[in-house]
């Protein structure tokens, strides 16, 4: 078992032994929200395991810079907004409210939110430094980058490019239906087209906005500098997002964007990918309407490892709630301090003693939080065997609370 933390490196494509640049100090980016409409059950799945990475490395003793963005100047918003016949900020600032809202409910860790409106200046300079360096260029008012000038393009997805097609192609929105690829050259900036209600800035680019594609980029390299440790998001992120990302930060800075990719698997229900024309994208109050608590979905969520689906069945979250149950009512009887005496031989103190090595050892293999938690939970099952009443004595009662109590300020799952 990993005597360190070990991740599964999309980049890779192995588990590899994590270090960080400098010593003591991580810094991961983790793609939030785009806030033209309210975040589904599946994004709080991504949500929630990147919230889990950035708890257990401050566990290990780790200081985090972690930055997550909110996309709120995008085509999709732009549009949104004309329809209702508002403006993107008075469609995304309640959206955002919502969000937040929810984050707290679900026990998640806010980092520094960055946003795209804000981080303009800054995409402006990454465009213009690309166009001197050749890999972007001008065309009827828009600027687009060419990923046949950036060598090894489309290297996390691994994407053949025998494919390319000879002929040049432009992809001027900022993104596409589906899990497909967009073979030819993607939009950096949208010129102004006079569109009315469409936020545009003036810029040394000329008037216009950033294109969804090279806003991710600005908002990392403005928060967290050019090189970072960890990018986050989920399994769909892997078809073009990513990629163009590192296209963009590399092509600009000439140096490894991120040393570990993580990406999160999808939740499922009923054995389908969640989509509105499925109708069957759920919401945290659609599962609390089914009489399960925040802490519930909290650990349905998390317990099952992120890099494998969840098929979010009422099944499978009564088995889920079901186990955190039992684990809660272990370590709340557990937990009773005791007057009697203890032996100085107790074996119920070596069981706790040896808790958070059991844990870590678990979330040391690619945050295997199942397995950490049922290695706790058999510890737990232990010691209120070894005492049928649950109520150790005073010592290894309270070292208990306190190893819970650190490994609970990761998973958040105790009171």
């Amino acid at each position: 078992m990993p005597q360190a933390l070990h991740l599964t490196n999309s980049l890779s494509r192995k588990k590899e032994l994590f270090r960080s640049m400098e010593e003591g100090l991580v810094k991961i980016f983790t793609c939030g929200p785009s806030v033209y409409r309210r975040a589904h059950i599946g994004n709080y799945r991504t949500f929630l395991y990147e919230d889990i990475l950035h708890r257990y490395l401050e566990y290990l003793g780790y200081r985090v810079q972690r930055v997550m963005n909110f996309t709120d100047v995008e085509d999709k918003a732009i549009a949104e907004a004309k329809e209702h016949g508002i403006t993107a900020q008075e469609l995304t600032t309640p959206v955002e409210d919502r969000f937040m809202k929810e984050v707290r409910m679900l026990r998640i860790k806010i980092p520094e939110i960055a946003r795209s409106s804000t981080s303009v200046a800054q995409a402006v300079r990454l465009i213009r430094v690309l166009m001197d360096k050749g890999f972007a260029y001008r065309h009827d008012g828009d600027i687009f980058y060419d990923p046949l000038k950036f060598a090894g393009f489309g290297k996390l997805f691994g994407l053949d490019m025998s494919r390319w097609p000879k002929k040049k192609r432009r992809f001027r929105k900022d993104t596409y239906p589906g899990q497909r690829w967009n073979l030819g050259d993607f939009i950096l900036w949208h010129g102004d087209k006079g569109e009315k209600d469409s936020p545009c800035w003036d810029t040394e680019l000329g008037k216009g906005r950033p294109a969804w594609n090279v806003q991710d980029p600005a908002m990392v390299t403005k928060h967290l500098g050019y090189r970072i440790d960890i990018a986050c998001g989920g399994a769909d992120n892997l078809y073009r997002h990513h990629d163009y990302t590192i296209a963009v930060v590399e092509g600009v800075s000439g140096l490894p964007f991120a040393s570990y990719w993580l990406h999160g698997e999808h939740v499922l229900v009923g054995g389908a990918k969640l989509s509105k024309s499925k109708g069957n994208i759920l919401y945290p109050e659609d599962i609390l309407e089914k009489g399960f608590t925040a802490e519930d979905i909290r650990f349905s969520l998390i317990y099952t490892h992120y890099r494998k689906k969840i098929d979010l069945t009422d099944p499978y979250l009564e088995k889920a709630t079901g186990k955190l149950a039992a684990f809660r009512e272990a370590a709340k009887r557990l937990t009773g301090f005791s007057t009697e005496p203890e032996s100085s031989a107790d074996p119920a103190e070596q069981l706790v003693s040896g808790i958070e090595n059991v844990f870590k050892e678990r979330m040391n293999d690619d945050l295997d939080v199942q397995g950490a938690f049922e290695g706790v939970h058999g510890i737990l099952s232990r010691l209120l065997s070894l005492n049928p009443g649950g109520r150790p004595g005073f010592t290894t009662s309270s070292l208990l609370r306190k190893r819970l109590q650190r490994i609970n300020g990761v998973l958040q799952i105790l009171d």
